[in-house]
């Protein structure tokens, strides 16, 4: 996800993919926990994607 997209996007729908990022980077690592997670790489994805929000957040603020 682009930065750029995130922008164009309100608080309301920024805090809501927040969440979704997190739940799925739970559901990652509880993957990698027990060995069947497919794609490590895509831990460093998800993290990367929730620093965005934040920081898109904090811009809005």
């Amino acid at each position: 996800m682009k930065a750029a997209e995130l922008r164009g996007m309100s608080a309301a729908e920024l805090n809501k993919k927040l969440a979704e990022l997190k739940e799925e980077l739970f559901n990652l690592r509880f993957q990698h926990a027990i060995n069947q997670l497919e794609n490590p790489g895509r831990i460093e994805a998800v993290k990367r994607d929730i620093a965005r929000v934040l920081t898109v957040l904090a811009e809005k603020a």
